[in-house]
């Protein structure tokens, strides 16, 4: 998947939007956002001596804030998938709320089709599908967010959809498309909590942000191991938290 910038009207409008590189090269106007920026001199090769892009850091903030946010307003009972759903339209919506996820996006999430995790946040009162979007955009989807905090997006959209696009192979600890919904979430609010290759975290936000118990992250940490995503984590029961290690050098999964 790539970040691409669309042109419109002449220029009056520009739009951000992750499509494969055959839909990119298809659509006129449009140009792929490359991964690193040249603002600084001295930036970009720090970035790449520590093993990380420029503004990654920026990105695991703005998603670890929007899974905080996400998880203060949705049911506990919220699915992984819907929470997921929920995170990239949070940081893709425009400043009257408005979203629209392409369908290529929502292949490559594996939500093509699947109308479940939409109809839980409209019966959670936080957004409400848009009809004529449902078949907008080659199976794309339109909606409208209700949440008042979701109405009102932090500054810079274009940070924010980079952001989302971190969210979908969040270094480092991507895990492959396929993986259940919850070792994907999973994999995502630990990857948030990480600098360079350690993380640590207060247990309760952990299970907070995964709406799961402490038993089942035990589990799926055990998951993330066995998959060589992770190389150790313990839990320090007297200071409450969970660090982790990734594992150094570890790639994503097709």
């Amino acid at each position: 998947m790539l970040l691409v910038l669309m042109r419109e009207h002449g220029g009056r409008i520009w739009r951000l939007a992750d499509m494969c590189a055959a839909c990119a090269g298809a659509v006129p106007h449009a140009a792929a956002v490359p991964d690193t920026f040249t603002s600084c001199r001295s930036g970009p090769a720090r970035a790449r001596r520590r093993g990380s892009r420029p503004h990654e850091h920026d990105q695991r903030r703005r998603v670890r804030e929007t899974l905080t946010q996400l998880a203060t307003v949705l049911p506990r009972f919220s699915s992984p998938i819907a929470r997921l759903l929920a995170l990239q339209c949070a940081l893709r919506a425009d400043g009257h709320g408005q979203v629209h996820l392409p369908g290529g996006l929502l292949r490559a999430m594996r939500l093509g089709g699947h109308a479940m995790p939409w109809q839980e946040l409209e019966h959670a009162g936080w957004l409400r599908c848009l009809p004529a979007g449902m078949t907008k955009g080659q199976g794309g989807v339109e909606a409208q967010l209700l949440d008042a905090d979701a109405l009102t997006p932090a500054p810079g959209r274009t940070s924010r959809a980079r952001a989302a696009h971190w969210a979908l192979h969040p270094a480092p600890l991507a895990v492959a498309r396929a993986a259940p919904p919850a070792i994907q979430l999973t994999a995502l609010v630990l990857a948030a909590h990480t600098g360079a290759d350690t993380g640590r975290a207060d247990a309760d936000q952990l299970t907070r942000l995964c709406a799961m118990s402490q038993a089942q992250l035990d589990d799926l940490f055990d998951r993330l191991l066995h998959a060589n995503v992770l190389e150790a984590w313990n839990c320090d029961d007297d200071a409450g938290e969970v660090h982790w290690k990734a594992r150094p050098g570890h790639q994503r999964e097709p």
